[in-house]
Protein backbone atom coordinates (compact mmCIF):
# COMPACT_ATOMS: atom_id res chain seq x y z
CA UNK A 1 0.00 0.00 0.00
CA UNK A 2 1.14 3.26 -1.37
CA UNK A 3 1.22 5.81 1.91
CA UNK A 4 -0.54 8.41 0.00
CA UNK A 5 -0.32 10.98 2.81
CA UNK A 6 2.71 11.28 3.33
CA UNK A 7 3.93 11.00 -0.67
CA UNK A 8 1.51 14.15 -1.32
CA UNK A 9 3.02 15.81 1.32
CA UNK A 10 6.43 14.60 0.29
CA UNK A 11 5.70 16.40 -3.27
CA UNK A 12 4.49 19.08 -1.80
CA UNK A 13 7.50 20.17 0.46
CA UNK A 14 9.30 19.35 -2.70
CA UNK A 15 7.40 21.72 -5.22
CA UNK A 16 8.01 24.28 -2.02
CA UNK A 17 11.59 23.68 -1.40
CA UNK A 18 12.08 24.36 -5.62
CA UNK A 19 10.04 27.55 -5.31
CA UNK A 20 12.38 28.74 -2.92
CA UNK A 21 15.25 28.09 -4.55
CA UNK A 22 14.11 29.38 -8.08
CA UNK A 23 12.07 32.80 -7.14
CA UNK A 24 15.41 34.62 -6.51
CA UNK A 25 17.02 33.97 -10.14
CA UNK A 26 13.78 34.63 -11.98
CA UNK A 27 14.21 38.07 -13.84
CA UNK A 28 17.45 38.62 -12.10
CA UNK A 29 19.91 40.52 -14.46
CA UNK A 30 22.97 37.80 -12.73
CA UNK A 31 20.63 35.12 -14.51
CA UNK A 32 23.50 32.95 -16.39
CA UNK A 33 22.53 29.71 -18.63
CA UNK A 34 24.92 26.87 -20.36
CA UNK A 35 24.30 25.59 -23.32
CA UNK A 36 23.31 21.58 -22.81
CA UNK A 37 23.15 20.77 -26.61
CA UNK A 38 25.38 23.17 -28.72
CA UNK A 39 24.16 22.20 -31.95
CA UNK A 40 21.21 24.48 -31.10
CA UNK A 41 19.96 26.06 -27.83
CA UNK A 42 19.42 23.89 -25.16
CA UNK A 43 19.86 26.15 -21.95
CA UNK A 44 20.58 25.21 -18.21
CA UNK A 45 20.46 27.87 -15.41
CA UNK A 46 22.10 28.03 -11.97
CA UNK A 47 18.25 28.03 -10.73
CA UNK A 48 17.55 24.86 -12.90
CA UNK A 49 20.17 23.30 -10.72
CA UNK A 50 19.98 24.60 -7.15
CA UNK A 51 16.12 23.58 -7.77
CA UNK A 52 16.74 19.84 -8.28
CA UNK A 53 19.26 19.90 -5.66
CA UNK A 54 16.51 21.21 -2.99
CA UNK A 55 13.90 18.74 -4.71
CA UNK A 56 16.24 15.46 -3.92
CA UNK A 57 17.49 16.91 -0.56
CA UNK A 58 13.56 17.00 0.62
CA UNK A 59 13.48 13.21 -1.04
CA UNK A 60 16.86 12.05 0.92
CA UNK A 61 14.81 12.78 4.35
CA UNK A 62 11.59 11.84 3.95
CA UNK A 63 11.75 9.11 1.24
CA UNK A 64 15.00 8.01 1.00
CA UNK A 65 14.34 4.67 -0.73
CA UNK A 66 12.68 5.84 -3.57
CA UNK A 67 14.47 6.01 -7.02
CA UNK A 68 14.99 9.57 -8.42
CA UNK A 69 15.00 10.77 -12.05
CA UNK A 70 15.69 14.02 -12.87
CA UNK A 71 16.49 16.39 -15.87
CA UNK A 72 19.61 17.70 -14.91
CA UNK A 73 21.55 15.46 -11.96
CA UNK A 74 20.54 11.62 -13.86
CA UNK A 75 19.19 8.56 -12.49
CA UNK A 76 19.30 7.49 -8.27
CA UNK A 77 18.33 4.30 -7.99
CA UNK A 78 16.00 3.18 -5.02
CA UNK A 79 14.63 -0.13 -3.01
CA UNK A 80 10.84 0.84 -2.91
CA UNK A 81 9.26 0.48 -6.15
CA UNK A 82 8.62 4.13 -6.87
CA UNK A 83 10.16 6.76 -8.76
CA UNK A 84 10.44 10.37 -8.72
CA UNK A 85 10.47 12.43 -12.06
CA UNK A 86 11.70 15.46 -11.96
CA UNK A 87 11.90 18.50 -14.07
CA UNK A 88 13.56 21.50 -12.34
CA UNK A 89 11.75 23.69 -14.68
CA UNK A 90 10.72 23.17 -17.86
CA UNK A 91 10.96 25.93 -20.00
CA UNK A 92 14.19 27.84 -19.05
CA UNK A 93 14.12 29.42 -22.11
CA UNK A 94 11.20 31.06 -21.29
CA UNK A 95 12.74 31.27 -17.99
CA UNK A 96 15.29 32.92 -19.50
CA UNK A 97 13.08 35.28 -21.15
CA UNK A 98 11.40 36.85 -17.47
CA UNK A 99 7.79 34.97 -19.00
CA UNK A 100 6.07 33.33 -16.52
CA UNK A 101 5.42 29.96 -18.63
CA UNK A 102 7.87 27.98 -17.45
CA UNK A 103 7.58 25.38 -14.54
CA UNK A 104 8.66 22.88 -12.03
CA UNK A 105 7.39 19.37 -12.70
CA UNK A 106 7.12 16.40 -10.20
CA UNK A 107 5.44 13.09 -11.32
CA UNK A 108 5.89 9.69 -9.41
CA UNK A 109 6.13 6.35 -11.10
CA UNK A 110 4.58 3.31 -9.29
CA UNK A 111 6.82 1.11 -11.90
CA UNK A 112 3.58 0.29 -14.04
CA UNK A 113 1.73 3.72 -14.32
CA UNK A 114 2.35 7.64 -13.21
CA UNK A 115 -0.09 8.10 -10.47
CA UNK A 116 0.68 11.46 -9.08
CA UNK A 117 2.05 14.46 -10.55
CA UNK A 118 2.29 18.56 -9.70
CA UNK A 119 2.83 21.26 -12.05
CA UNK A 120 3.94 24.29 -9.80
CA UNK A 121 4.38 27.91 -11.56
CA UNK A 122 6.32 29.63 -8.71
CA UNK A 123 5.96 32.87 -9.62
CA UNK A 124 2.20 32.98 -10.53
CA UNK A 125 2.04 30.97 -7.17
CA UNK A 126 -0.39 28.57 -8.76
CA UNK A 127 0.18 24.54 -8.42
CA UNK A 128 -1.71 21.77 -10.50
CA UNK A 129 -1.94 18.66 -8.30
CA UNK A 130 -3.53 15.33 -9.96
CA UNK A 131 -3.81 11.83 -8.85
CA UNK A 132 -3.99 9.28 -5.60
CA UNK A 133 -7.20 11.11 -5.22
CA UNK A 134 -6.47 14.96 -5.97
CA UNK A 135 -7.43 16.97 -9.17
CA UNK A 136 -7.22 20.86 -8.02
CA UNK A 137 -4.96 24.15 -8.45
CA UNK A 138 -4.18 25.83 -5.91
CA UNK A 139 -3.90 29.60 -6.52
CA UNK A 140 -3.10 32.67 -3.67
CA UNK A 141 -6.03 32.95 -2.07
CA UNK A 142 -8.00 29.94 -2.48
CA UNK A 143 -8.10 26.74 -4.76
CA UNK A 144 -10.75 25.28 -7.39
CA UNK A 145 -11.05 21.68 -8.89
CA UNK A 146 -9.68 20.84 -12.32
CA UNK A 147 -12.27 19.67 -14.55
CA UNK A 148 -11.06 19.20 -18.57
CA UNK A 149 -13.50 20.49 -20.77
CA UNK A 150 -15.66 17.99 -22.74
CA UNK A 151 -18.19 18.45 -25.59
CA UNK A 152 -15.78 20.74 -27.83
CA UNK A 153 -15.91 19.87 -31.66
CA UNK A 154 -12.53 20.38 -33.75
CA UNK A 155 -13.76 23.02 -35.19
CA UNK A 156 -14.09 24.63 -31.88
CA UNK A 157 -10.85 23.45 -30.30
CA UNK A 158 -8.17 25.56 -28.52
CA UNK A 159 -4.29 24.25 -29.29
CA UNK A 160 -1.47 24.82 -27.47
CA UNK A 161 1.94 24.09 -28.15
CA UNK A 162 5.80 24.70 -27.02
CA UNK A 163 7.34 25.39 -30.19
CA UNK A 164 6.32 26.48 -33.88
CA UNK A 165 9.24 24.29 -35.61
CA UNK A 166 7.92 20.94 -33.72
CA UNK A 167 9.97 18.04 -34.24
CA UNK A 168 11.14 16.59 -37.97
CA UNK A 169 9.15 18.19 -40.87
CA UNK A 170 6.99 15.08 -40.71
CA UNK A 171 5.78 15.66 -37.70
CA UNK A 172 5.47 19.51 -38.35
CA UNK A 173 3.41 18.21 -40.83
CA UNK A 174 1.09 16.40 -39.21
CA UNK A 175 0.99 18.72 -36.73
CA UNK A 176 -0.18 21.85 -39.37
CA UNK A 177 -3.10 19.17 -40.37
CA UNK A 178 -4.67 19.45 -37.12
CA UNK A 179 -3.59 23.14 -36.36
CA UNK A 180 -5.51 24.32 -40.05
CA UNK A 181 -8.62 22.72 -38.39
CA UNK A 182 -8.88 23.81 -34.76
CA UNK A 183 -10.40 27.04 -34.28
CA UNK A 184 -7.11 28.98 -32.07
CA UNK A 185 -3.44 27.87 -32.20
CA UNK A 186 -1.19 29.28 -29.18
CA UNK A 187 2.69 28.95 -28.88
CA UNK A 188 5.06 29.35 -26.42
CA UNK A 189 3.19 27.78 -23.39
CA UNK A 190 5.72 24.72 -22.15
CA UNK A 191 4.45 22.57 -19.10
CA UNK A 192 1.45 25.34 -18.43
CA UNK A 193 -0.07 24.37 -21.56
CA UNK A 194 -1.08 20.70 -19.58
CA UNK A 195 -2.24 22.82 -16.28
CA UNK A 196 -4.47 25.23 -18.84
CA UNK A 197 -5.79 21.84 -20.02
CA UNK A 198 -6.79 20.21 -16.86
CA UNK A 199 -8.52 23.76 -15.79
CA UNK A 200 -10.59 23.31 -18.50
CA UNK A 201 -9.60 26.86 -20.92
CA UNK A 202 -8.22 24.82 -23.74
CA UNK A 203 -9.02 21.52 -25.29
CA UNK A 204 -5.57 19.95 -26.86
CA UNK A 205 -2.15 19.91 -26.20
CA UNK A 206 0.30 18.59 -29.13
CA UNK A 207 4.00 18.11 -28.94
CA UNK A 208 7.20 15.73 -29.87
CA UNK A 209 10.62 15.44 -28.98
CA UNK A 210 9.72 14.79 -24.92
CA UNK A 211 11.53 13.52 -22.65
CA UNK A 212 9.74 11.60 -19.66
CA UNK A 213 10.69 14.01 -17.41
CA UNK A 214 8.48 16.78 -19.86
CA UNK A 215 5.87 14.73 -19.39
CA UNK A 216 4.89 12.37 -16.21
CA UNK A 217 3.92 15.10 -13.93
CA UNK A 218 1.24 16.77 -16.53
CA UNK A 219 0.20 13.50 -17.73
CA UNK A 220 -0.94 12.60 -14.12
CA UNK A 221 -2.56 16.30 -13.79
CA UNK A 222 -4.48 15.91 -16.98
CA UNK A 223 -5.65 12.47 -16.65
CA UNK A 224 -7.02 13.54 -12.92
CA UNK A 225 -8.97 16.06 -14.68
CA UNK A 226 -10.82 13.50 -17.08
CA UNK A 227 -8.04 14.30 -19.81
CA UNK A 228 -6.58 11.75 -22.28
CA UNK A 229 -2.64 11.78 -22.56
CA UNK A 230 -1.18 9.55 -25.71
CA UNK A 231 1.80 9.50 -27.92
CA UNK A 232 0.46 9.65 -31.32
CA UNK A 233 -0.53 6.09 -31.36
CA UNK A 234 -3.09 6.36 -28.91
CA UNK A 235 0.11 4.58 -26.59
CA UNK A 236 1.33 5.03 -23.54
CA UNK A 237 3.07 8.73 -23.52
CA UNK A 238 4.93 8.00 -19.96
CA UNK A 239 8.54 7.62 -21.87
CA UNK A 240 7.62 10.90 -24.08
CA UNK A 241 8.40 11.49 -27.53
CA UNK A 242 5.02 12.64 -29.76
CA UNK A 243 2.34 13.22 -26.77
CA UNK A 244 -0.92 14.56 -27.38
CA UNK A 245 -3.31 15.20 -24.71
CA UNK A 246 -7.08 16.20 -25.25
CA UNK A 247 -9.82 17.07 -23.14
CA UNK A 248 -12.57 14.17 -24.22
CA UNK A 249 -11.94 11.30 -25.87
CA UNK A 250 -13.84 12.55 -28.91
CA UNK A 251 -11.45 15.12 -29.48
CA UNK A 252 -8.56 12.89 -29.16
CA UNK A 253 -9.64 10.43 -31.85
CA UNK A 254 -10.33 13.51 -34.18
CA UNK A 255 -6.88 14.85 -33.83
CA UNK A 256 -5.32 11.41 -34.11
CA UNK A 257 -7.00 10.58 -37.30
CA UNK A 258 -5.10 13.72 -38.43
CA UNK A 259 -1.70 13.45 -37.04
CA UNK A 260 -1.41 10.27 -38.75
CA UNK A 261 -3.86 11.18 -41.80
Amino acid sequence: MLDQAQIIRTAHQMADAARHAILPWFRNADLAADNKRPADFDPVTQADRAAERAMREVLADARPDDAILGEEYGATPGSSGLTWILDPIDGTRAFLCGAASWGVLIGLSDGQDIVYGLIDQPYLGERFEGGLGQSRLVFPGGERPLMARGGVTLDRALLLTTFPEIGSPAEAAAFARVSDRVRLTRYGLDCYAYGLLALGQVDLVIEAGLQSYDIAGPLAVVQAAGGIVTDWQGGPAAQGGQVIAAGSADLHRAALDLLNG
